[in-house]
């Protein structure tokens, strides 16, 4: 016998306000660009240490995938729907466009380090307000940011010369 009662689903248990979605957003075209423009890196490097750097763009590609794919499906799980379309991405992320043609491995390095401490900026920028409202996605946050802050140590340090170089400072 076929029920006629009418089909209810369960109210969520958390469903994200505006202002947190708007901050998932913003760290979702970030995370997007620099995947992103790290490949235009990874396809155009030349010089000195080449496939090193080569190799470890590959690296920060990687993660910067993962993270946004992570991003986006907490943000599905918040009820917010992610928007990673190439017009979004280009219109919203504040990283500086990545130069066309060659660049020498010494400039993409530090193109390379002022775009991780770019989205690193902007996680820290929002982090508070996403903790209060949201722990959870705060924890993914910590992860982040500990990667792509070790990324940034990681690619500057290419530029250093030990004890007689400071890193280079990042100009927003």
């Amino acid at each position: 016998m076929a029920s006629t009662a009418a089909h209810t689903t369960p109210a969520p248990a958390f469903r994200a306000s505006e202002e947190l979605a708007d901050h998932l957003q913003r760290v979702h075209v970030e995370l997007i660009d620099l995947h992103l423009q790290g490949k235009q890196a990874h396809w155009n490097v030349v010089g000195r240490n080449f496939r090193d750097l080569h190799l470890q763009l590959d690296e920060i590609i990687d993660v910067a995938r993962v993270f946004s794919d992570d991003l986006a499906e907490r943000m599905r799980a918040l009820y917010i729907t992610p928007d990673g379309r190439p017009g979004t991405v280009a219109e919203q992320s504040s990283l500086p466009e990545f130069p066309s043609g060659e660049v020498d491995t010494a400039e993409t390095v530090d193109l390379i380090t002022e775009r991780l401490y770019g989205v690193s900026r902007t996680i820290r920028e929002v982090h508070d307000d996403v903790d209060e409202a949201d722990p959870t996605t705060a924890d993914l946050f910590h992860g982040f940011l500990e990667k792509l802050e070790q990324f940034a140590w990681m690619v500057s340090a290419e530029n250093r010369v030990a004890e007689r170089s400071e890193p280079r400072p990042i100009h927003e």
